[in-house]
C-alpha cells in the first residue's frame, strides 16, 4: 500500500514552481508523494481528500499545505459536473537553504513548514484572503514572484486559523513495491461503500490473506481498515447534511451505515458533535 513518487518538472527557478490547473476532468495523480512542498489551493471542485491517514471532504477554496514525502491526493467526486480548477505552488528542497531560512527573519516560514509534515489545512476565511494573491504568482517577473510567496507563507504562518490533518503525525517508509495498493483500496470504498465491505472482500483485490492485510493496512495507515471505512462513510454522510434536505435516518443509510444509533456514535467520535448539530453549525457558518 504504497503511493507514487510524482516528480515535479523543474522550470527556471530553483526554488519554487507555481502551477494553475484548468479545465481539468479530474485531478490526475493518485496517491503520490514528492519532496517538495506542496500548497493547494483549490478554486473549483470537491470531492475527497487523503493527506497521510487523514480523509475529509473537499469543496471550492480548499487550502492545504502539504510536507515533503507526506503521501496524498485529491480525488474528485463522480458527479462533479463541472472542470477542477486549482493552483499549486512546489517547495524545492533549495527553498529551505539554512542560509537564509534559518535566519531570524524567516523563522515564522520556517516553523510553518515544519509543522507542515502533518498536512495543515487552512479555514476558507484564510483561503479567500490570499487569493488573489495566489491568482497573482504565475504572472509576475521572477523576483516580484518570489517576493509575493514569501508574503503568502508569512501571512500564512501568522494565522491560527487551521488544523492538523494527521493529528498523530504520518511517519511513511517510501517504497515503490506497493505504489498501486492504497489506490485499489480507495477506488473499492468508493465503488462499494454503500454496501457491506467485509475484510474478506477488500484483501482479495490485493489477493492477500484478511489477516496479513489487516496487519498491512494498520502499519501503513496507522489506524484499522474498518475505521478507516467508517471515516470516509462519516465524511460521506457530512457531504450530504451539507449539500441535501435530507433526513439524518436517510442519510445513515445513504452514507453505507445499516444502523442509525451506531451511525450517531461514529459521527460522534470523528466530527465531535451530532448531525443535526453539524448541518446546524455549516449553515450559521456560511448563511
Amino acid at each position: 500500500m504504497r503511493p507514487h513518487y510524482k516528480p515535479i518538472p523543474s522550470n527556471e527557478s530553483k526554488l519554487f514552481q507555481a502551477v494553475v490547473q484548468e479545465n481539468e476532468k479530474e485531478f490526475e495523480y493518485p496517491w503520490h508523494y514528492h519532496p517538495e512542498f506542496e500548497l493547494t489551493y483549490i478554486l473549483r471542485s470537491h470531492g475527497v481528500r487523503y493527506v497521510g491517514n487523514s480523509i475529509e471532504n473537499f469543496f471550492d477554496d480548499d487550502l492545504v499545505l502539504v510536507g515533503s514525502n507526506l503521501p496524498h491526493c485529491w480525488i474528485n467526486a463522480a458527479d462533479q459536473e463541472y472542470p477542477a480548477n486549482a493552483i499549486v505552488i512546489y517547495l524545492k528542497q533549495e527553498f529551505m537553504d539554512k542560509t537564509w531560512m534559518e535566519s531570524y527573519e524567516f523563522e515564522p516560514i520556517h516553523k510553518l513548514l515544519a509543522l507542515s509534515n502533518r498536512g495543515i489545512k487552512f479555514d476558507k476565511s484564510v483561503a479567500l484572503r490570499i487569493k488573489e494573491k495566489c491568482f497573482e504568482l504565475h504572472k509576475l517577473p521572477p523576483l516580484e514572484k518570489l517576493i509575493l510567496l514569501l508574503q503568502i507563507l508569512h501571512e500564512l504562518a501568522q494565522t491560527t486559523e487551521y488544523h492538523f490533518l494527521c493529528e498523530q503525525g504520518f511517519s511513511y517508509e517510501l517504497n515503490h513495491a506497493y505504489n498501486e495498493r492504497v489506490n485499489i483500496v480507495y477506488k473499492y470504498i468508493e465503488k462499494n461503500y454503500q454496501n457491506k465491505i467485509s475484510l474478506a472482500g477488500i484483501a482479495a483485490q490485493l489477493n492477500m490473506s484478511e489477516e496479513y492485510f489487516s496487519r498491512f493496512f494498520s502499519k501503513i495507515m496507522k489506524k484499522s481498515f474498518f475505521e478507516f471505512l467508517n471515516e470516509y462513510k462519516i465524511n460521506r454522510a457530512c457531504k450530504l447534511l451539507i449539500e441535501s434536505d435530507k433526513q439524518i435516518s436517510e442519510i445513515c443509510y445513504a452514507s453505507g451505515f445499516e444502523s442509525v444509533p451506531f451511525f450517531y456514535r461514529q459521527f460522534k467520535k470523528f466530527k465531535n458533535c451530532q448531525p443535526k448539530h453539524y448541518r446546524l453549525n455549516y449553515q450559521k457558518a456560511f448563511s
